[in-house]
């Protein structure tokens, strides 16, 4: 009997199309995801670290033969530097004046969306209008409506026989005021995101609780919130990245400030303070190392959020 080589009965070329069939299958899985590893190692990854490599240098930009390396000397200063603080305090203030009115109400407003409204496909779209519709008009409308001299809303706060707000000039003002162009733009957004969890609730779950006696707040406090939690950590998670962030609002909210954030730096945001630093005073080093310590802070808050939602899964799953 002859000796045998194999399943290709001693064919070399079906042998070798066996052989590009395997490789085929065990490769072609990496070969389709490869693109956005590509473009995220150029768009992402590759800027992250060379942000890291010229915050280590005193870096002027346009003078990359005079860089000098000074280590964590930008990192020491920044620590010690007055300005850096007052944006970080002021990032935090309007972060919390517009996550946490922005959660409460995303979520109510998906409540309602998610009852037996009439035209309910036209007041979904409706909510979304806000962030499709281009920010530098939303922002130029809000600067009208809280000027200080000619504004709406002092305007009529004035018919009623209340003072004036100085929106820009005080510290707390403006952060209301930036805060609300923030919510204008993205509660209706989140709303749609809640609403989609709501509607994957089981209606069996609804209507077993009907049967038992339950009301409407009942059923609301006790069903649908416990069963939204993921998505509302997901939408306090995503609000935490892009309120960290903030930098188009306070810039457009006075334009004429530079990236200063107002006359006192009252309602300065980090990445504006960013922006400051390295685009107007040309100081890259010192903009990259702001960047760098935005970057870790958002790394601590995520990592928070994700510990807490952990342990909320982990006590649901022992109930």
């Amino acid at each position: 009997m002859p000796p045998t080589t194999g399943d290709d009965g001693g064919d070399p070329s079906r042998s070798w199309r066996y052989r590009l069939s395997r490789l085929d299958v065990k490769f072609s899985p990496y070969l389709f995801i490869a693109p956005f590893f590509l473009i995220f190692a150029l768009a992402g990854l590759f800027p992250l670290l060379y942000t890291a490599y010229t915050s280590l240098y005193e870096w002027t930009l346009g003078a990359n033969d005079d860089a000098e390396f000074i280590g964590l000397g930008n990192y020491v200063e920044l620590f010690s530097d007055a300005q850096f603080w007052n944006a970080l305090l002021n990032t935090f203030s309007i972060f919390l004046l517009s996550t946490v009115p922005q959660v409460i109400v995303a979520v109510l407003l998906a409540a309602l969306l998610n009852t037996a409204l009439r035209g309910r496909v036209a007041w979904r779209m409706g909510v979304l209008l806000p962030y499709v519709a281009s920010l530098v008009a939303l922002a130029i409308i809000f600067s009208n409506l809280f000027g200080e001299q000619y504004g709406l809303i002092n305007t009529l706060l004035q018919a009623i026989g209340v003072d004036p707000v100085q929106w820009q000039a005080d510290r707390f003002s403006s952060h209301v005021a930036i805060a609300t162009m923030v919510n204008w733009r993205w509660t209706g957004y989140n709303a749609l995101i809640v609403l989609a969890a709501m509607q994957a609730i089981p209606r069996e779950v609804h209507e077993a609780a009907l049967v038992d006696g339950a009301g409407v707040m009942r059923r609301f406090f006790s069903i649908t919130l416990p069963m939204l939690r993921p998505t509302i950590i997901f939408v306090v998670v995503t609000s935490t990245i892009g309120g960290l962030q903030i930098f188009t609002e306070p810039k457009l909210f006075d334009p004429n400030s530079g990236g200063g954030g107002g006359s006192d730096g009252q309602y300065q945001t980090v990445v504006l303070y960013m922006y400051q630093q390295g685009f107007l005073n040309q100081d890259v080093g010192y903009g990259s190392a702001i960047a760098w310590v935005l970057f870790l802070i958002i790394i601590v808050i995520a990592g928070i959020n994700f510990l807490i939602t952990r342990r909320i899964a982990g006590t649901g799953e022992a109930k």
